[in-house]
């Protein structure tokens, strides 16, 4: 599957705003005294993660960026920073994997990927990078946790909802959803990495109203997807909506970080 520029324009201040810093200071310090880096980043998007990531990582950078859709991979082209060196490819990674990693990577990347996969995608993934001893920087998995303010009384099954809809098939079979954020440590514990990792909740505040909106909408439309009744949906919306615009709604959507490094590298 793939996100509108829009979508992620919107989403980029409240990422970079959630990553956990001690999980990015694992990365830097991992690179330290590197005098280059080979760093390739999967489904990246409009470059998200590389923006948030360079300024972290040696002088001399260069970045494989891999995404499906190629208007993405241009805005990301367009978007690099100065000292990194871009290549885009655009590939699926569900059929590709293998092919899209390469065996010149110092360093795999991702963000708000790992909760679309399924459970085999991710096996191959750890297999790979168990074999090559590469390290992972995973960042922005979402963990099933919802705050909402003020509550409302169709919240619980509307998010409910929502987490069994993050369980259906997203491209890559049907996807671990908010049990991503558990299940890929452990895997790659299991395989010999160390993990450092951290909580990036996305926090929206009264006046973070156009992206409150847009997950108003999103939640919705999986909510009904999954049988969620239009009426009980019209009010829950209505009702969520009255807050935002009033400026009185807050909201939390849990995220994971994780930094994983073959043990002995570090």
């Amino acid at each position: 599957m793939s996100f509108s520029a829009q979508w992620l324009a919107l989403r980029e201040p409240y990422d970079q705003a959630a990553r956990n810093e001690t999980v990015l200071d694992a990365v830097r310090k991992a690179f330290a005294g590197h005098a280059a880096v080979r760093v390739c980043d999967l489904g990246c998007g409009t470059g998200s993660t590389m923006r948030a990531v360079a300024p972290l990582l040696p002088a001399r950078q260069d970045w494989r960026l891999l995404d499906n859709d190629a208007a993405l991979l241009e805005a990301a082209q367009d978007a690099a920073p100065t000292m990194c060196e871009v290549t885009t490819v655009q590939v699926d990674l569900a059929a590709d994997l293998r092919r899209a990693l390469g065996d010149d990577t110092d360093l795999v990347t991702m963000s708000a990927l790992l909760d679309l996969v399924s459970v085999e995608w991710l096996d191959r993934l750890v297999a790979i990078l168990a074999i090559s001893g590469r390290p992972l920087y995973a960042a922005l998995s979402y963990d099933g946790r919802v705050g909402l303010a003020p509550a409302c009384r169709h919240d619980d099954t509307v998010i409910a909802a929502v987490n069994r809809h993050q369980l259906t098939d997203k491209g890559f079979g049907p996807a671990l959803g908010p049990q991503a954020a558990a299940t890929a440590p452990d895997r790659l514990r299991r395989q010999g990495f160390a993990i450092q990792e951290g909580r990036s909740d996305w926090s929206f505040g009264p006046s973070d109203r156009a992206i409150q909106l847009e997950m108003l909408a999103g939640w919705a439309g999986a909510a009904a997807e999954m049988g969620v009744g239009s009426a009980l949906l019209d009010d829950w919306v209505a009702e969520r909506r009255a807050h935002v615009e009033a400026g009185r709604s807050q909201m939390r959507v849990g995220h994971l970080d994780f930094f994983a490094a073959p043990i002995g590298t570090r």
